[in-house]
């Protein structure tokens, strides 16, 4: 990262200092074996820690534990943590999605109880959103929740849930009036996971990993003073939410899945017609256009961190950042998997968490990446739409009557 003030580069090696000793109880070395419990446990030690040391919630307000900081500094901090394979990735969504919505419409004995215990590990948030029958068109959700006096009751099921197992509360959209037109009939709440009537059940995926979930809400009663903005406004919340989000996509520069030099390692010790793989002419084109890629990912996140340091949102281009860097992952795992043969079929479903050079992990993520965070064809018509100036795409449910 070029064009830093001195300020923030005081502000990196202040961070570096603090991550440093903890790398060997935190760091990926030390993760390596354990299972998805431990990990968990072992993330909220490490979430305590940062918040010990006024790194939970940098650009959290100081009266609920934040540090009062700018996007600037949180994307500076996670790139560090990033590099180390410190167990963050647990409260991303705690941290990135609900909790920046109770700071913003939550009442203030709301973000007092709420807020701090975030921060300090104490608690995990999930995002419930998506639907069996919706995932990119957020307004045909048909979960349901009733007014019933000062409550409301909530019936319907969510699924993808990420580590909703884990979780303790949730932000949820529910159709509140199924009379009204699909974007005005939202109504946006927090709910306590643990509730009566509240069932999660894991998903377990192809490589054996827990991370979603599907949950069922069997009459689940929320008080009224658990609703955030008006009745009836939940998808503009919702969208409100999901532009939060993108936020923590600015510290990822390379993209998804292994490292390029871990497939350049790999061409180097692999044998193709008896010389390297790194001299076999298709490999080479391989590597030639994945380090094309890294360096646009790259000049991507550094423009967006420069936005964020001058104050500004960051553009439409995050959308090419996550539709280039899926699709570069696919060809490098399948490269990889190629080299390695009947090696490359090997899979310890147990592991966990994955080692960085782990392609066959890489690989079976791959179709998963269409879809999370936006799917192909969404990011394509914002690309074509918001950097291209093309025509929107014909939307049926919002042609003239």
């Amino acid at each position: 990262m070029s064009a830093l003030s001195p300020e923030l580069e005081a502000f990196r090696a202040r961070v570096v200092a603090f991550m440093e000793p903890h790398v060997a109880e935190f760091g990926q070395a030390a993760r390596l074996g354990l299972s998805l419990d431990d990990d968990v446990a072992l993330a909220r030690r490490w979430q305590a820690t940062k918040a010990a040391a006024g790194f939970a919630g940098l650009t959290f307000p100081t009266e609920y534990g934040g540090a009062g900081l700018s996007q600037i500094e949180q994307v500076l901090f996670v790139e560090e943590e990033a590099a180390r394979g410190f167990p963050s990735a647990y409260f991303v969504i705690s941290l990135s999605m609900p909790i920046p919505m109770m700071l913003r419409y939550a009442t203030p004995e709301q973000k007092a109880r709420f807020v701090p215990p975030a921060l300090r590990g104490e608690q995990m948030w999930s995002q419930l959103f998506s639907e069996p029958s919706t995932g990119s068109d957020l307004a045909a959700v048909r979960t349901r929740a009733v007014r019933d006096g000062d409550d409301w009751i909530l019936s319907g099921q969510k699924v993808w849930t990420t580590f909703a197992q884990y979780s303790d509360y949730g932000v949820i959209v529910a159709r509140s009036d199924p009379d009204a037109p699909k974007h005005r009939g939202l109504t946006y709440f927090f709910v306590d996971l643990k509730a009566p009537g509240v069932t999660v059940r894991p998903i377990r995926q192809l490589h054996g990993a827990e991370e979603f979930n599907e949950v069922f809400f069997d009459d689940v009663r929320i008080p009224d003073a658990w609703r955030l903005g008006e009745v009836g406004a939940g998808f503009r919340l919702a969208v409100e939410t999901l532009m939060i989000e993108r936020y923590t996509a600015a510290a990822d520069e390379t993209g998804f899945g292994p490292p390029l030099d871990a497939l350049v390692a790999l061409a180097q010790e692999t044998q193709v017609d008896g010389r390297p793989a790194s001299q076999d002419g298709r490999v080479r084109g391989v590597i030639a256009r994945a380090f094309a890629t890294q360096q646009a990912l790259s000049a991507i996140h550094e423009k967006s961190v420069l936005e964020l340091a001058a104050g500004r949102e960051p553009g439409p281009e995050g959308s090419i950042h996550k539709l280039v860097g899926a699709r570069g992952r696919r060809e490098v795992a399948i490269c990889a998997l190629d080299l390695l043969g009947a090696d490359g079929l090997r899979f310890d479903a147990g592991a966990h968490p994955r080692p960085k050079t782990d392609f066959a992990m890489s690989w079976m993520d791959q179709p998963t990446l269409r879809i999370a965070g936006g799917t192909d064809e969404m990011l394509l018509n914002t690309v074509a739409e918001r950097i291209l100036g093309l025509p929107q795409d014909y939307r049926p449910d919002k042609a003239p009557r």
